[in-house]
């Protein structure tokens, strides 16, 4: 991979050289998939009691009707990013949103627990798919200069997606008295947190039709005077037709369309560019985030809060990760995606291992733990300030080097196993986390979580270089 800044590069690195406007418009669109990867990952957050209840499910096949959607999300982001060089980033996120849309409908309508986990097995197939291909195709329509700035968005939008997701959790279970109370139609609450996702993914798919493709898709599948079209919208038509050779020079030292075989070396290895973005897709997940996205009202409950006061704190927590984000949107192309995970790996240890500790203060009363004031304040503090960290570092900065750093031979096939191995140690962590909790305790788990962002930190020092300012077509793997 390139190391370093290319802030010399002409014409398409320089954004005064672009229609930003236009930029702007169809990264919006883009990132509407980020709002939508969080929505249907929160809005299992507060819906638990009605599943227990309505399935009668044990903890451990709670346990697997929450980590339902994940296992579809491995599956989603390995075979969009596969298909992605064949049919295109855009369709490939069309049927995203089809496949959002059909899953909200089936998960509020589900019969029965396995119905349920169909319906979120498919839905994580449009969340993995737009977890991989929103910041890729971000990527691919920016100017380097404002390449991170743009795609930190997508963190924003996927915070922004939780929190709609626990605000909307919060209302509907506040107007009918409880996730499990009946509200409209004679149908619970927790069915109607399912049923208003189909609102932004109806959005997102009719936006989806009105921006372009990729330009950089449209070069390797030599639709070159399609993809001349949408540079010169971007860039103007001068600046276009250098881009197209540009793009085309990148590619043609594979000679042949892209293919998974090309992420390995001529030794028949795999190329080291995979296993930075393997690594940094599997620890953005062992320091434990989602923990606190999928079961943050069960673990506050756990520890002394009302079902209405952990989900207050959830949203509180969605409102400290936006503004976290937006830090990161005016830092990442100044100081670099290196130091920010860094500054993020030893923020999330030193939290982490705070929370553990105000954990190993309580006593069990009836199986839940119960904390002194003091201890419940520094959990609440400490886990707060954790999703801070964890939302100004990995939270957008591994989706922006995931996006970038692959050379365009090998961005498809690159996302496809790096998304995978992500949503891989996302379910890992997501079904362990209740039998981890029940038979090791709180403090054994969130000091492993501790320890899991202490050594990130030593792996982005060794392995993840700069791409701050660097052109795509200059990415070395």
């Amino acid at each position: 991979m390139h190391a370093g800044s290319n802030d010399s590069t002409p014409g398409y690195a320089d954004t005064a050289s672009a229609n930003m406007m236009f930029v702007f418009a169809i990264v919006a669109v883009a990132t509407i998939g980020g709002f939508m990867f969080g929505y249907d990952s929160g809005v299992i957050n507060g819906t638990q009691d009605g599943l227990q209840q309505t399935f009668s499910l044990t903890k451990f096949e709670t346990g697997f009707n929450v980590a339902a959607l994940l296992v579809g999300c491995a599956f989603g982001a390995f075979i969009a990013g596969r298909l992605a060089d064949r049919i295109g980033r855009r369709t490939v996120m069309i049927i995203a949103a089809i496949l959002f849309v059909v899953s909200a409908l089936a998960a509020g309508d589900a019969p029965s627990s396995i119905v349920f986990i169909v319906a979120r097995f498919i839905g994580g197939l449009g969340v993995g798919a737009a977890s991989v291909l929103c910041p890729a195709y971000i990527s691919e329509v920016t100017p380097a200069r404002s390449r991170g700035k743009l795609a930190s968005l997508q963190q924003v939008m996927i915070i922004t997606g939780l929190t709609g997701a626990f605000l909307a959790n919060y209302v509907l279970a506040k107007v009918s008295g409880g996730s499990t109370a009946v509200l409209w139609l004679g149908y619970p609450a927790w069915r109607w947190m399912f049923w208003m996702q189909v609102i932004p993914a109806a959005i997102f798919l009719f936006m989806l039709l009105i921006i372009p493709e990729s330009p950089r898709f449209l070069v390797s599948r030599g639709r070159l005077a399609h993809a001349e079209t949408v540079l010169a919208r971007i860039f103007g038509a001068a600046e276009a037709k250098r881009k197209i050779n540009e793009i085309s020079q990148s590619l043609a030292t594979d000679h042949h369309r892209p293919k998974l075989s090309d992420l390995l070396d001529g030794a028949g290895k795999i190329r080291r560019i995979v296993w930075v973005g393997i690594g940094l897709a599997v620890f953005q997940q062992l320091v434990g985030i989602n923990v606190v996205f999928y079961y943050g009202t069960v673990l506050w409950e756990s520890v002394g809060f009302s079902e209405s006061d952990s989900l207050e704190i959830n949203v509180v927590s969605g409102v400290l990760s936006i503004a976290a984000c937006i830090f990161t949107i005016f830092t990442v192309d100044r100081i670099g995606r290196k130091p920010l995970l860094i500054i993020g790996s030893l923020g999330m240890a030193v939290t982490l291992g705070a929370v553990a500790v105000a954990f190993s203060t309580g006593s069990l009363v009836n199986g839940t733990l119960q904390l002194s004031h003091p201890a419940g304040l520094l959990a609440l503090i400490s886990a707060n300030l954790y999703v801070i960290f964890f939302n100004l570092s990995w939270g957008p900065v591994m989706w922006i080097l995931l996006g970038e750093m692959f050379p365009n031979q090998i961005r498809g096939s690159g996302l496809a196993v790096a998304g995978f191995a992500q949503w891989i140690a996302n379910y890992a962590i997501t079904v362990s986390f209740p039998m981890m909790a029940s038979s090791l305790g709180l403090v054994v788990t969130y000091g492993f979580y501790a320890l899991s962002a202490l050594v990130s930190f030593f792996f982005v020092r060794a392995m993840v270089n700069e791409t701050k300012g660097v052109e795509l077509e200059h990415m070395r793997g």
